[in-house]
């Protein structure tokens, strides 16, 4: 029997799993849109306590073929985390009942809440994205395209532009993100001290510009974001929306944010947008600052659940021909860019805070 040249039969059962593993991996993501499409996060919290299989089959009224199937995707979904098995006492029976609870991960797809991430589960697990990445092999051998330039004919921000329906759930996805990225930025009042004017490039709906106003009150915003964003967007005291094109100039600031805008485009492309950002906070002999809040690969030094994200992140931004960087990569751009220095600071579990210097 031919076997792997110098492999032991127990090696190669474990590459077999493991290649099994990641061949059925997308079946996670399925499991994910799946329990948001059901809304069972939304099932449990609105029943008060935890909730038995019986009482879940009940409500979401499936039909008794398909019971078993609910019970094994709850089960795989539970071994993953997303949800937990925890004891129940029924007082009308005197015993004690197998129940699921949401967890932190299910916490997060509450519909209504102040931190939901349904959004954002909804829009990238949405078939027309997540069928994209079957075209790998083909947009490797595509010199300049993007992968959606060769899935969907077109580039992404000009899909967004074309098709209003996604284009509006993208931007409710990046706000719920937004909305998390809420819980650390509070704590950094040393970021913004010293600022009172900020234009927020790639702001979106302003998710990120209101948070932080809310936080630091001094603070005027401009959000700025592609003219079909913004327009008829209501300002207010402090935050007003223009449209615009970053690539060609962006408006007068102390400081320049830029929450998870670099990592979609390419080193030269974000070269440019940096020179444009230096341009804007360098006015009648100040300077201020970029702020930007990015991801920043440290494999040496980060968790391995942490650096999986990270650079699950990074396949995910190549298909946009973007990337995520370590911090000698972003270094390098940012010299080259015309800056003379920087500061990272950990935010969230993935996420930096990196304070560039003209």
């Amino acid at each position: 029997m031919a076997t792997i040249k110098g492999r032991k039969a127990n090696e190669i059962f474990q590459g077999q799993a493991l290649l099994y593993r990641h061949m059925y991996a997308f079946l996670d993501s399925m499991c994910l849109k799946w329990t948001v499409e059901l809304a069972i996060p939304d099932i449990i919290h609105n029943h008060g306590q935890p909730i038995t299989l019986p009482e879940l089959l009940s409500i979401l009224q499936v039909p008794p073929t398909k019971v078993c199937g609910v019970q094994r995707l709850m089960r795989y979904l539970t071994h993953n985390g997303i949800f937990e098995i925890v004891k129940i006492h029924d007082k009308y029976n005197q015993e004690e009942k197998e129940a699921y609870a949401l967890t932190v991960a299910s916490e997060l797809l509450v519909k209504g809440t102040d931190h939901c991430l349904a959004p954002m589960v909804e829009c990238i697990l949405d078939p027309t994205l997540s069928s994209s990445a079957h075209q790998l092999k083909k947009w490797i051998y595509e010199e300049d395209l993007t992968l959606f330039d060769v899935s969907l004919g077109s580039g992404f921000w000009d899909f967004l532009d074309k098709n209003p329906a996604y284009n509006s759930s993208f931007n409710e996805a990046m706000a719920s993100d937004s909305r998390i990225l809420n819980l650390a930025l509070r704590d950094y009042n040393l970021v913004f001290e010293g600022l009172e004017f900020i234009v927020d490039v790639g702001g979106g709906t302003g998710t990120t510009a209101k948070l932080i106003s809310e936080t630091f009150p001094y603070l005027k915003f401009i959000v700025f974001d592609r003219p079909q964003v913004v327009e008829n967007l209501p300002g207010s005291n402090n935050l007003t929306y223009v449209g615009g094109d970053m690539f060609q100039s962006i408006p007068k600031a102390d400081a320049v944010l830029l929450k998870w805008i670099l990592h979609n485009w390419t080193d030269n492309d974000c070269r440019k947008i940096l020179e444009k950002c230096k341009e804007a906070i360098s006015n009648d002999g100040k300077r201020g600052k970029v702020i930007l809040i990015d991801i920043v690969i440290n494999e040496k030094r980060d968790e391995h659940e942490i650096t999986q994200t990270k650079l699950l992140m990074d396949v995910a931004m190549a298909c946009l021909n973007g990337k995520e960087r370590t911090e000698e990569e972003w270094k390098k751009l940012f010299m080259e860019a015309g800056f003379q220095d920087y500061k990272i600071s950990p935010l969230t579990g993935y996420l930096s805070v990196i304070e560039v210097y003209p």
